[in-house]
């Protein structure tokens, strides 16, 4: 089932030491909070905001990766996985997962990419419109 909500997710089944939401919603491996300096940004969203929705409900499928650059695309928008987080999307399908994208509350310029076949997210930079 494609789920959608992150407090209806189960916990990851392979590596649940990568952050995750837990089955009463809570963003496990966020507790660094602001002082988290992995993802503090100089210059928050240089390439603009993402324009598409974000938040429960609002899937998006992945429809590829660039593996030099460490980002993925779906629809007509580019997302840089933070270097922090590299190894912890080496089991996201590029062409067929499904992500939910939230606003890091923490950290000003990310957002949270949330896979909803794992139940586990990373953080990302919004990286412009593809080239079409």
């Amino acid at each position: 089932p494609r789920v959608a909500e992150p407090s209806r997710a189960a916990p990851p089944t392979a590596r649940p030491e990568r952050p995750y939401v837990d089955r009463d919603g809570r963003w496990l491996g966020h507790e660094g909070g602001p002082r988290d300096e992995r993802y503090r940004a100089d210059r928050p969203w240089p390439h603009g905001r993402f324009a598409g929705p974000i938040g429960a409900g609002h899937l998006h499928r992945l429809s590829g990766w660039d593996i030099g650059r460490h980002r993925f695309w779906f629809g007509t928008s580019l997302f840089l996985v933070g270097s922090a987080d590299w190894n912890n999307v080496d089991d996201w399908d590029w062409n067929d997962d499904d992500v939910v994208l939230y606003d890091d509350p923490d950290h000003p310029g990310w957002y949270l990419a949330y896979n909803t076949r794992l139940g586990t997210y990373v953080h990302v930079e919004y990286d412009g419109p593809t080239q079409q």
